[in-house]
């Protein structure tokens, strides 16, 4: 399962994010293997959660290295590294739109599924090109607003 989301997360407590994530990812968990990008916002919000609530399967996925990353998002994965199964660092020398469109559509190849937290009432983000990609390819989405 594909985990997409909005970068910008301040505007709602951390609290508010977790019972949106128990909800919502929580039924997952059992058999779960969820794939995550290594950016800030809810990439880092929901592998902090994942690895702190569940026993699923973790594969966070980078279009360049881990550190290329933001702190944040380097800190996160840190914190969880052993519960993360794997890192895929897909190797870009930059980064920028094009690589991280490249990587969610990587992440969207190898899963069945992705669960997208876009940023309510933004549209044209990566978090809704992920989700357009995964209907695309014909696969279920399910949209969460933030």
């Amino acid at each position: 399962m594909t985990i997409t989301g909005t970068r910008s997360t301040g505007h709602r407590p951390v609290t508010e994010y977790e019972a949106l994530f128990r909800e919502w990812l929580g039924p997952f968990e059992a058999d779960a293997h969820f794939y995550i990008g290594g950016a800030n916002g809810i990439d880092s919000l929901t592998l902090l959660w994942l690895a702190g609530n569940t026993d699923a399967s973790l594969t966070v996925v980078v279009p360049g290295t881990v550190a290329q990353q933001p702190s944040e998002a380097r800190q996160a994965i840190t914190r969880v590294r052993t519960r993360v199964k794997e890192i895929v660092e897909l190797g870009a020398d930059t980064l920028n739109s094009d690589t991280y469109h490249a990587r969610n559509r990587w992440m969207v190849d190898h899963t069945t599924m992705t669960i997208g937290f876009p940023r309510a009432g933004q549209l044209g983000s990566g978090t809704w090109q992920t989700l357009t990609y995964t209907r695309d390819q014909g696969k279920p989405h399910l949209i969460v607003p933030v």
